[in-house]
């Protein structure tokens, strides 16, 4: 016993550490030895954070069951608070959700835990679906916590606060929460690093609601020393989906290539939601990148999914049917109203689709209510999409004085978002409207433009603006985007690595990422650098004399 109860010790060190392969590796054989729910639940820990999902919830289930005929109520009863967020979280599978959350109470209150009770408040405010509600839960839970001193869950239940009151539209109240619950969790106070992740989750989540991307790429970059020490903060699947959403927004493309793929890996398993909302994201990089086919493969069968609307109809005005894409979206719109972050996107396609129709003054009554809203709600994107689309329908109508008045607020707006392939966009729309009365503005608003749709990938964007440019006399050409033949870092890794011979499994256990995530980073190196296999790889690396990873 002894010498098992010295294994787990290690293991647990380990764990504590963030050395997620020793961990693991470490309550496996302490498992072969005997099976205790500690082992199972560190195990699961390990798992996890390796981003082995599914495994991970096996193992802690299994851990529960073992807590439960031990008799120690306190493990089970947080191993069910765990397993009500992984199932919402990493599955998008609310009814389990549900029920671990019931479970979790009904311990709580048969068995008197009192300290325990802020854990359950704020599971329910986590789970439910009425953000005053939830405000409510969440600050009891916080009161809890503070009462019984447990930091972690005064922290969780702080970012929960805040994201519950920005579901509310109290945007400023909210985001100063969540300031607060980041700088708290990030700054150490609590014991557990899941709850950087939680309030990451929340924090990623809200910014993406209220299109703060400024904020998000702020806390992004405030938390490189955790993500050094544990990896990624965006763990569920969720949330690492709405990560690689904002780096989509702010032009990160490298980067959100990995985050979104590994967020429809790691989704395959979760219900279809969740899984839809993946591929979806995915989609809409592709097509910002001009990849108007992959897109559409990537939806294809998914069209009942919400998150697919805005893609699908963006598929069909590239395809010049915007007949098609209206239908697409006064059916969503009809489903959600026009009130809500999400239509603003909607709302400016559907006025693109009517102006392709010869509608410009249907689009620019939309326009003008999407532009008064977004001053109303003070949500800078959505009178950001309403000044452009207000500005292209003055364009179509002929008013170019007009045009260019409401087109500069819309690039001034999207620029202070950071949203750089938007502002890019309203600058090619704007050389478009100055084309005839201000060609030599025109010209320096489209070379802008293209240099940034150069350096982003978006090759569809890029080849129009070289066609405006020589229709205004300037010989123009691409040079394709700055990224090509190039590695991000964790591409360098992994070249250095196969230069070692080392296999899938043996570079996932160096650089903590699953195997998938190698699979990914392996193609990306052969397609950039325009090989052919593993060995023209490892030759490519010893000619170029990429540093070997120690």
């Amino acid at each position: 016993m002894a010498e098992i109860d010295q294994q787990l010790a290690a293991a647990h060190e380990a764990l504590t550490g963030g050395a997620w392969i020793i961990a693991r590796d470490s309550f496996r054989a302490a498992l072969d030895e005997e099976e205790s729910p500690e082992a199972l639940s560190g195990l699961a820990n390990a798992l996890w954070w390796l981003g082995d999902i599914s495994e991970a919830v096996a193992y802690r289930e299994r851990s529960y069951a073992e807590f439960r005929r031990r008799g120690d109520v306190v493990q089970a009863a947080l191993t069910a608070v765990r397993l009500c967020v992984d199932y919402r979280a990493n599955f998008g599978n609310f009814a389990a959700s549900g029920g671990w959350l019931e479970r979790a109470a009904r311990l709580v209150d048969d068995y008197g835990l009192e300290p325990l009770k802020g854990w359950v408040l704020l599971m329910r405010a986590y789970d439910g679906d009425d953000p005053i509600q939830a405000e409510q839960w969440a600050g009891e839970a916080r009161e809890f916590g503070r009462h019984v001193g447990d930091l972690d869950l005064e922290l969780c239940a702080l970012s929960q606060v805040g994201a519950s009151l920005i579901d509310q539209g109290r945007v400023d109240e909210g985001v100063a929460l969540l300031d607060e619950a980041m700088a708290g969790s990030l700054g150490g106070e609590g014991e557990s690093p899941d709850t950087v992740v939680f309030t990451s989750c929340h924090m990623i989540s809200s910014c993406s609601h209220c299109a703060d991307f400024e904020r998000a790429v702020q806390w992004v970059r405030a938390a490189d020393r955790f993500s050094e020490r544990f990896g990624c903060p965006f763990l569920y699947t969720f949330c690492r989906t709405l990560y690689g959403g904002v780096l989509v927004a702010t032009g990160e493309w490298e980067q959100a290539e990995e985050e979104l793929n590994a967020a429809v890996q790691m989704s395959r398993s979760a219900l279809s939601g969740l899984h839809g909302q993946a591929l979806a994201y995915l989609a809409g990089l592709r097509l910002a990148q001009g990849r108007i086919e992959e897109a559409g493969q990537l939806v294809s069968g998914s069209d009942d999914h919400p998150a697919v609307a805005p893609v699908r109809a963006a598929i069909h005005l590239a395809e010049g049917e915007p007949a098609l894409a209206a239908t697409t979206l006064l059916r969503r719109l009809d489903q959600i109203g026009d009130h809500r972050l999400e239509s603003a996107l909607l709302s400016e396609l559907l006025g693109e689709a009517e102006i392709a129709q010869d509608q410009a003054d249907l689009a620019a009554d939309r326009a003008q209510r999407l532009a008064d809203l977004g001053a109303d709600l003070d949500c800078e994107v959505m009178a950001a999409r309403g000044e452009r689309l207000l500005g292209h329908a003055m364009a179509a109508a002929g008013d170019a004085v007009k045009a260019k008045s409401h087109l500069e607020s819309a690039l001034a707006r999207f620029a202070h978002l950071e949203m750089r392939p938007e502002t890019a966009r309203t600058r090619k729309l704007l050389a478009e409207t100055l084309r005839r009365d201000q060609p030599n503005v025109a010209v320096a608003e489209a070379r802008s433009a293209l240099s940034v749709f150069e350096d982003l990938g978006a090759g569809a964007d890029a080849d129009a603006t070289v066609g405006l440019l020589r229709e205004l006399g300037v010989s123009a050409t691409r040079t394709g985007p700055k990224g090509t033949g190039t590695l991000t870092k964790r591409e360098a890794e992994v070249l250095g690595l196969l230069s070692q011979g080392m296999s899938n499994p043996e570079i996932a256990e160096r650089l903590y990422i699953s195997r998938r995530t190698v699979e990914h980073h392996v193609a990306r190196v052969l397609s950039k650098l325009n090989l052919r296999n593993r060995a023209e790889a490892a030759a490519y690396a010893v000619r170029e004399g990429v540093a070997e990873i120690r």
